[in-house]
């Protein structure tokens, strides 16, 4: 009888998760997961014939992971400061994410329809009251500039200043009327 796996599937997930977490996802490769697992590349390569599929399995749980993170906060703008907070606190795990071409070629109007936007996406509805169509209208600017600070902070590129973040959360949220009146 063949000798049962001591490197499960699950751990393998995880194994992935923290090496991209750790080093990027350039380091996400069977060999590396391996020596980082401890084990040969065997067990890895059974499991995930591809690379492609332990990446996928790798980016859900990582997607999973960012999405508790950023709406544990509640409200719009606490989603929003979570998320420009995630790249700060976790930029290996957000260039992952967003920057490792999974979203390649589509517009933004595509990327807030994706599925893993929904949870705000409903958020945006309820807390505006608005049809899920005009949800996802409404939260295009605001997820352009959320995702523009996070990928400044991520790569190093700009310090991240909470304040800054939510004073220009806040002027986009109040809309144009509320800009010429002040």
């Amino acid at each position: 009888m063949p000798k049962k796996p001591t490197t499960t599937k699950e751990a393998m997930i995880e194994g992935g998760f923290r090496l991209v977490r750790e080093r990027g996802h350039e380091a996400l490769t069977s060999r590396n997961l391996a020596a980082f697992l401890g084990c040969s590349t065997q067990p890895i390569m059974y499991r995930f014939p591809d690379l492609d599929a332990l990446k996928d399995a790798v980016y859900r749980k990582a997607d999973a992971f960012h999405s508790e993170y950023i709406t544990a906060g509640g409200d719009l703008l606490e989603i929003g400061l979570r998320y420009v907070r995630f790249a700060e606190e976790e930029p290996l795990l957000f260039k992952f994410l967003f920057q490792s071409g999974r979203f390649a070629g589509l517009s933004l109007e595509d990327l807030v329809r994706v599925p893993e936007i929904a949870g705000v996406l409903s958020v945006v509805s309820a807390e505006h009251d608005l049809p899920p169509e005009d949800a996802a209208a409404f939260f295009e600017p605001l997820a352009a500039l959320v995702h523009g600070y996070a990928s400044l902070i991520a790569n190093n590129a700009m310090k991240y200043d909470p304040d800054a973040v939510r004073r220009a959360l806040l002027m986009i949220a109040a809309g144009p009327e509320r800009k010429r009146s002040s």
